[in-house]
């Protein structure tokens, strides 16, 4: 039978759920075994597509279009599991099922309620991984335990036991033991009141990882394991990792969960080989180079609004022996600002996606400074669009091009809505989403990047490239080297007499990973390699 672990967690939020989720999933595929990996989100929404990044960080978008949560970019990032709109349920989404359900007279005139109905149809989420082909499910529960919106999650997975078995479950508790610097010593009492609350909705945790500045030592170990009812051996330090978070699935192992976890649940497994993995960290520990990147963005007080764009950067770098250095630009300051003042000593420029116009004529002076002065340039999803108007203004001379998105009266519409847009009123799950195919013009950046003909990248847009412009564009240098099967909708723009000009309207970022970064980002930084090794006459 398919094994399920559960993840909680306590005390306070942002403690790295998601990360030791991916670290326990990525160390237990090391050792043979085959892994699902699932999110539970409390809240209402049906999914994150309609929240500010500002509230919820990144939109994580799979291949079959789900909009998910950024910890399901961790998932992909840390192992092989295959990923779906089942990977991720929202509160929003279980109660809109159970209500369509009432709806259709499917519970047969009887009283819906949170329980059975709602737990009944969590559990359901959580079983439908399972199978023959899963030796193991992992599900993370988003949130900290005593939130209101989250009881009926952990009441859902209190009753799974129940229903297949205790000795097929697995309850992980991750919480944190601070560090207070008035008394000088670290306090366990907050992760002593989470077990108890946890205890209380009827859910021991059989293991309990604990977050921490500072070395836990052995007394403050075995009186949490005295407090919370656990095998000393159970209590698991994670402490803050200096160089990478990719340095997580080690620190694990050395504490023995894995051990722990397939003894829990008595699972024979094969040895850990991690050894790909070990060089990895190496490398990031003793980077031969460091090159700048210039992020021009306008979400860039929140980091999480551009996790993967962030990830995929450093993965590059890992590839190159180097250490990226991310230089993060608010937009909006360009529009005020000289670029040369502002983008002086960077190695390349990269502008990520984003919505609405705010920012936008200061991530136009970036497009245009790159172009200008030969630096590398890298334009993910609205980045496109904005070197294709920046191109039509300053090299075409038709200075009010404008996506309508910004300007629905522009006589030089250069970015228009897709066309199967155009009837849409509901905002979720209505863009474009999802893997797409894109044909490469052969021997063009892209192709040579690739080194492939064809290849599919994930979406998430409502405009386009409008092909009206497209020969125009070309015969001043703008080609389009990227594009639909049926040939009507531009996926890459690049400028053959440019070092490196590249920009596309999917997100490449969400099919990085850290042994093995994306073709393109990789591309990018060797190309801002090459430039600082002309800019400053190092050999790189």
């Amino acid at each position: 039978m398919t094994k399920h672990i559960f993840v909680t967690g306590g005390v306070v939020s942002s403690l790295g759920k998601g990360l030791t989720s991916a670290s326990i999933g990525c160390i237990l595929e090391r050792r043979g075994l085959r892994v699902r990996m699932q999110k539970l989100d409390p809240y209402i929404n049906v999914d994150p597509g309609t929240m500010s990044p500002y509230q919820h960080g990144e939109v994580y978008v799979l291949d079959d279009g789900a909009e998910t949560d950024l910890d399901l970019g961790h998932y992909e990032r840390f192992t092989n599991s295959p990923l779906s709109r089942d990977s991720n349920f929202t509160s929003g989404r279980i109660y809109l099922r159970v209500i369509e359900k009432e709806r259709q007279g499917k519970y047969l005139g009887g009283t819906v309620q949170v329980v059975p109905h709602i737990t009944d149809e969590i559990k359901a989420s959580v079983l439908k991984l399972a199978g023959p082909e899963v030796d193991v499910v992992i599900t993370e529960l988003g949130g900290t335990v005593g939130d209101i919106e989250g009881l009926p999650f952990l009441e859902a997975i209190r009753q799974i036991p129940l229903d297949i078995g205790r000795e097929n479950c697995l309850f992980i508790h991750l919480t944190l033991v601070p560090y207070l610097k008035a008394a000088k010593e670290l306090k366990t009492k907050p992760t002593q009141h989470s077990v108890q609350q946890l205890r209380q909705i009827g859910i021991q945790p059989d293991v309990l990882i604990v977050r921490t500045e500072r070395p836990l030592g052995r007394d403050n170990a075995e009186k949490i394991a005295l407090f919370c009812n656990l095998e000393k051996r159970a209590v698991i330090e994670e402490r803050d990792k200096e160089f990478s978070i990719y340095e997580v699935p080690l620190g694990l192992i050395d504490h023995g969960l894995d051990l722990l976890i397939l003894q829990k649940l008595g699972i024979q497994a094969g040895t850990c080989e991690m050894d790909d993995w070990e060089e990895l960290i190496q490398r990031i520990r003793n980077p031969e180079h460091e090159v700048t990147i210039a992020v021009v963005g306008k979400y860039i007080e929140h980091r999480d609004a551009y996790k993967s764009i962030y990830e995929s950067l450093d993965h590059a770098g890992f590839s190159h022996n180097s250490r990226v250095i991310v230089k993060r630009i608010e937009a909006e300051e360009l529009e005020e600002a000289d670029a040369a003042t502002v983008l002086a000593g960077v190695d390349g420029l990269l502008v990520p996606g984003g919505f609405g116009m705010r920012g936008v004529e200061g991530k136009i002076q970036a497009a245009r400074y790159a172009r200008e002065n030969n630096l590398p340039y890298f334009g993910i999803c609205l980045g496109m669009q904005i070197a294709v108007i920046e191109f039509a203004r300053n090299v075409l001379n038709h200075p009010d091009a404008n996506s309508t998105e910004f300007d629905g009266n522009t006589p030089d519409p250069v970015i228009c809505l897709l066309e199967d847009q155009k009837s849409v009123t509901l905002k979720g799950a209505s863009m474009r989403l999802g893997a797409q195919p894109c044909d490469l013009v052969e021997d063009s950046l892209a192709a040579r990047t690739y080194r492939q003909s064809s290849v599919s990248e994930r979406h998430r847009h409502r405009y386009e490239f409008n092909p009206k412009y497209r020969q125009e564009m070309a015969d001043a240098g703008l080609v389009v080297s990227g594009q639909s099967p049926d040939g009507k909708l531009a996926e890459i723009v690049e400028i053959p007499d440019h070092p490196w000009f590249l920009a596309v309207q999917f997100h490449p970022e969400f099919k990085s990973k850290p042994n093995l970064p994306h073709p393109l980002f990789h591309s990018f930084i060797e190309a801002a390699l090459q430039r600082q090794g002309e800019r400053t006459g190092a050999s790189v």
